[in-house]
């Protein structure tokens, strides 16, 4: 995880995901949280996912694990997943369409390309968020609610697409029902086309999908795969330069607490943190129907305090 320098107004920093290969030519590029940004608004934990091809047969295949004090969003591209989890969801994702899995006290889930699409390779290619819940809501019941892509809202104008995933953003709002103050968008502009990032929301960053990104009025700008993150209360003019252009907007409001976060667990409570470790260790989470396999709690160092 690397940042790269820069001198334009408003931006406090761009950040350059690492990419992590995991197995199968399927790669994953993580934007949160880095040594750098811990958190941007709610947002904890930024993964872009592919794209990838998989070979005849193969496919996507998450095993059961547990989650806390976190709400997952799945946002797809390309290709299909099937999600399952512990309070009997099961269901397919496709591109447009918005899950969001509010893990609260506790929830298990897997994520597998549908059986039916594997014997021709089937594709993948979207992103995962994690929304940490505040304080109040860390330990909500587990649920599960899908968006279809007609139920998300969007807007129009001058070679700009703006699909709202969750919250609230230039006039509309999402009907995800999330926990806290944000924003997260999918911002498609035409070759040439401008898009003000304005200061609705406290904490902002923008994620590059695709294409070149100048900035008006300044000399620089962005390109695939970099995650920038704005400063408080600055406005910038984006402008796709040289070809279209794809980015995502998430933020909203920090929050006064620090969140620890180990593995799949997310809370402002370390002892929090540790009891969901025992429990995950004893299989005392409440299981995914008619799934046998789980992954495994790793070993790794004590939780960290991300300011």
């Amino acid at each position: 995880m690397t940042l790269r320098p820069h001198d334009l107004d408003g931006i406090d920093m761009v950040i350059l995901p690492p990419t992590r290969d995991l197995g199968d030519g399927f790669k994953v590029r993580r934007a949160l949280p880095s040594a750098h940004r811990r958190m941007v608004g709610p947002f904890i934990f930024f993964d872009q996912m592919g794209p990838v091809a998989f070979k005849g047969g193969e496919g996507l295949d998450v095993r059961p694990h547990p989650h806390i004090g976190l709400a997952t969003v799945t946002y797809l591209l390309d290709g299909e997943i099937m999600h399952r989890d512990s309070v009997g969801s099961v269901q397919a994702i496709r591109p447009g369409e918005v899950n969001w899995m509010t893990a609260g006290s506790g929830i298990v889930h897997s994520e597998r390309s549908p059986q039916a699409l594997r014997a021709g390779g089937p594709s993948l290619y979207g992103l995962q968020t994690w929304v940490a819940l505040p304080r109040a809501h860390e330990e909500t019941a587990p649920s599960f609610s899908h968006h279809k892509a007609d139920e998300i809202p969007s807007a129009q104008a001058d070679g700009v697409t703006l699909t709202l995933i969750a919250g609230t953003s230039d006039g509309l709002r999402s009907p995800v029902k999330t926990f806290s103050d944000m924003v997260y968008a999918d911002i498609q502009l035409a070759l040439g086309a401008r898009y003000q990032v304005k200061a609705e929301h406290i904490e902002r960053a923008i994620y590059v999908i695709e294409g070149r990104l100048a900035v008006e009025g300044q000399t620089g700008g962005f390109v695939s795969h970099e995650l920038v993150v704005l400063k408080p209360g600055a406005e910038i003019v984006l402008r796709a330069d040289g070809g279209p252009a794809r980015l995502m907007l998430a933020g909203g409001e920090p929050f006064p607490e620090g969140r620890q976060i180990y593995w799949n667990f997310v809370s402002s409570d370390a002892e929090r943190i540790e009891q969901a470790k025992s429990d995950w260790r004893g299989q005392r989470f409440a299981p995914v129907p008619d799934e046998h396999e789980f992954i495994p709690l790793p070993e790794e160092p004590k939780p960290v305090r991300y300011p």
